[in-house]
């Protein structure tokens, strides 16, 4: 395993099992994820004798992106890199500037299996798990470019790009281990969010995890035949069992889980949906992001206008519902929700 990809305690083993003292761990880990301008091996802060280790073991990274492709928004806050990875992997990872803050959105799997049919992913098919490293190295990609770009730093990170999180459960919850860890880039449990379909397994697993991150479950249908016509998933886990899921969740952890809701025009976005949607949440700490369905090549619904996603908003606030319109980012560039694939899968 890359050195990149092991926590903090892996890390000091490996040094151990390799004949170095486990002092070496916390100056070697900080190089690893805080100053990423540089090689550790070459770095005089650390011991000769750990710089001859890391010389010998070929360097340190073991898992560094080349940037296939960069594209920005018009208004230049929102940037989209098609990153290549191991065996010319390909995943799409997002920038997105805020006032005060920045947020990395990351992929955790090539393709995903859950076959959303308005997601650009789904329609790609499932073709791999992203390894620790590989999940890790998107955010150090993107963290150096706000070094760069802003002399900032990544402050939230969403794993909401290629991929379905909890499917991918070991890699995504280790390489949030390590990007959680205070003595790497410490960003904070609180400030990092999970997006999950509705897989009941991964939700359970998460809800025992001793962590507490930000977790977002989309819905998009209020009955079991309208949303496996759009989440094929749901056949698997229809939405009495992510519901229930969702209930264990939010008793274990005592936090608020959010709720996504894509609106496509004539599918889902009428007054009885809202009312439905607000007696399946009741009971529930629940708030719901409202997501104008975004343009994909191979889905041919359309978003309501601007007065259809007001009044189904409305209706959520009449049956005590809280809800967010999501703030659409990057859709001049593909970079939005659900827009995300690599570029073999553009070419066929």
């Amino acid at each position: 395993m890359s050195l990149i990809g092991q926590s903090f305690a892996q890390l000091e083993e490996t040094l151990v099992t390799d004949g170095l003292s486990r002092a070496h761990g916390l100056p070697l880990f900080k190089a690893l994820h805080q100053d990423l301008e540089s090689a550790p091996e070459e770095r005089e802060s650390l011991s000769p004798p750990l710089r001859l280790w890391l010389r010998n073991r070929g360097g340190a990274p073991g898992c560094a992106p080349r940037l296939s492709e960069e594209t920005a928004s018009e208004d230049g806050w929102t940037r989209k890199y098609l990153l290549e990875l191991k065996g010319q992997t390909e995943v799409e990872v997002v920038l997105m500037g805020f006032p005060g803050r920045f947020t990395a959105c990351i992929s955790t799997q090539e393709g995903c299996a859950m076959g959303c049919v308005f997601c650009a992913t789904g329609q790609m098919g499932f073709r791999r798990h992203l390894s620790v490293e590989e999940i890790v190295a998107q955010v150090h990609y993107v963290e150096r470019e706000v070094r760069r770009r802003h002399d900032d730093r990544i402050r939230n990170i969403v794993l909401m790009g290629m991929g379905e999180p909890l499917h991918n459960f070991e890699g995504s919850i280790h390489a949030l281990e390590i990007l959680t860890d205070t003595r790497g880039l410490n960003i904070g449990p609180q400030r990092v969010t999970i997006s999950t379909v509705g897989h009941v397994p991964g939700i359970l697993r998460l809800a025992r995890h001793p962590k507490r991150y930000n977790l977002v479950v989309s819905l998009h249908g209020s009955t079991d035949e309208e949303r496996q016509a759009i989440v094929p998933v749901n056949r698997k886990w229809p939405l009495g069992e992510v519901l229930e899921a969702c209930r264990e969740y939010g008793s274990l952890k005592k936090q608020r889980i959010f709720f996504a809701w894509t609106l496509i025009e004539g599918v889902n976005d009428s007054m009885a949906h809202a009312r439905r949607l607000a007696e399946l949440l009741g009971g529930l700490d629940a708030h719901v992001n409202l997501i104008p369905l975004n343009p994909t090549d191979q889905f041919s619904g359309e978003q309501p206008g601007q007065e259809g996603v007001a009044a189904f908003q409305k209706e959520l606030r009449k049956a005590g519902l809280p809800s967010t319109v999501r703030q659409r980012r990057g859709i001049d560039v593909a970079a939005g929700c659900g827009q995300l694939r690599s570029r073999a899968s553009c070419s066929g």
